[in-house]
């Protein structure tokens, strides 16, 4: 059985221009980020140092520096983005990334839309 720890950070509000639609890109908004990270505390328990865990605050500037950066159209494909470098810390086995879009141009009222990806590392 693998291990089951976790680290996770909640509600991270970044400005970014993706979307299908001309406004989005031009006018922009913000996107919220949740993430899960599986990560094997033990080392960094024993140790009691940041250099063998995952660094929380250093994750969440690289993942508002993606949410901030180049467009994409899909939430899709920022999931996406924020999972693979995720995944390229070396501790971390896996992740489950939601990007929020609470402000989506629908016409309705809604509270929030959202998509979730799982990856795995090795996995495909």
């Amino acid at each position: 059985m693998g291990i089951a720890d976790e680290i996770t950070l909640t509600g991270l509000r970044v400005f970014g221009r993706h979307g299908v639609y001309d406004d989005e890109r031009r006018v922009g908004q913000d996107f919220v980020v949740d993430v899960v990270l599986h990560v094997d505390t033990r080392a960094a328990a024993a140790s009691d140092d940041v250099a063998d865990t995952v660094h929380y605050g250093e994750m969440a500037e690289q993942i508002a520096a993606i949410v901030a950066g180049e467009p994409v159209n899909l939430l899709e494909t920022l999931a996406a983005r924020i999972a693979e470098h995720l995944l390229g810390f070396g501790l971390v086995d896996r992740v489950r990334v939601t990007v929020h879009k609470p402000d989506a141009p629908i016409p309705l009222s809604f509270s929030d839309v959202s998509v979730t990806i799982e990856r795995a590392r090795g996995a495909r």
